[in-house]
C-alpha cells in the first residue's frame, strides 16, 4: 500500500518559489544557510528537500533560509506574496549566538562566556508598570560575552525564557527556547517580543499602530489571528513588553 503524500507547507511552498525564482539549487541554498550557523550545526540538502517536499512540516532553520532567501517576516508569515523577480545578492548580516556544549553547574566558565537565567517556571510580578521576573529556576544558559556586545546587549539585561504552545510554529515550536534583551523594548515592525498579557507571559511578532497602539501577530496566522490593542485596552490588561527576542534554540 502505497503511503499518503503530505502536501507542504505555505513556508515550504513560498522557499521553493523564491528559491527558484533566485536560480538557486537546494545545494547552494543549503550552504549558505550553514554559513549562518554554529560549528556544530548542521544543514544538509536532504534535509531542505525533506522540509520543501512536505516529507517534514517543520524546521528549526526557517528564519535562517527566509535569509538566504531575502525574505521579510511578514512574507514568511503569509502576509504578502513572494515576488518571483530575484531580489538584490543577499549577504549574511546576522550571527549564531554559539554552539551547544555539554556542561552541568559544576563546569567552569571560560573567561568569554557568561550565564543567562533560563525561565522554565516563571512569575511575573503583579502591580502597574512592575515588569520584573521572579526567578524560579536555577537553570541557565551559556553565551559567549563578545558575541553579546556585538550585538549591544548587556548579560544583565538579558534572560532565556520556554515558548508555549503553537501560535509561534512554524518558526518558533512549542518548547522552543528564546534569548529576550530587556534593554530593548522600543518596537521595530515585525520584531519578535517576549511581553507581559495579564500576568501571562507571551512571545510575539509586534506592530505599531497609530496613537501608540500595538498589533500582535502569531507566525501561526491560521489558528491565531493578529490581536489589536488601542492605547486604552493596553492599560486596562496591563501590557507590558519586557524585550526583543534576539536569539532562538529549537530542538526537534
Amino acid at each position: 500500500m502505497n503511503k499518503p503524500t503530505r502536501s507542504p507547507s505555505p513556508v515550504a511552498s513560498l522557499f521553493k518559489t523564491r528559491r527558484k525564482a533566485l536560480k538557486l539549487s537546494q545545494v547552494a541554498l543549503a550552504d549558505r544557510v550553514r554559513e549562518l550557523l554554529g560549528p556544530d550545526e548542521t544543514f544538509s540538502q536532504q534535509t531542505y528537500a525533506a522540509f520543501e517536499a512536505g516529507n517534514t512540516q517543520n524546521t528549526r532553520f526557517a528564519l535562517q533560509i527566509a535569509q538566504v532567501l531575502g525574505l521579510s517576516m511578514d512574507e514568511v508569515a503569509g502576509t504578502s506574496p513572494a515576488t518571483q523577480t530575484a531580489p538584490n545578492p543577499v549577504t549574511a548580516d546576522a550571527v549564531m549566538l554559539g554552539p551547544i556544549e555539554v556542561w552541568d553547574d559544576e563546569t567552569p566558565l571560560d573567561d568569554d562566556e557568561v550565564e543567562i537565567p533560563l525561565l522554565k517556571e516563571i512569575e511575573l510580578s503583579a502591580g502597574s508598570g512592575c515588569t520584573a521576573v521572579q526567578h524560579h529556576s536555577r537553570s541557565k544558559l551559556r553565551f559567549g560575552k563578545m558575541t553579546l556586545r556585538r550585538q549591544g546587549i548587556d548579560p544583565e539585561n538579558a534572560i532565556c525564557v520556554t515558548v508555549s504552545g503553537h501560535s509561534m510554529e512554524p518558526v518558533l515550536p512549542n518548547g522552543s527556547t528564546v534569548g529576550v534583551d530587556q534593554g530593548r523594548k522600543d518596537i521595530k515592525d515585525g520584531d519578535i517580543y517576549a511581553l507581559r498579557h495579564n500576568d501571562h507571559l507571551r512571545v510575539k511578532m509586534l506592530y505599531r499602530l497609530p496613537a501608540g497602539g500595538i498589533r500582535m501577530r502569531s507566525f501561526n496566522r491560521d489558528e491565531y489571528p493578529d490581536e489589536e490593542y488601542p492605547p486604552e485596552k493596553i492599560r486596562n490588561e496591563e501590557i507590558v513588553i519586557l524585550g526583543r527576542v534576539f536569539w532562538y534554540s529549537v530542538l526537534r
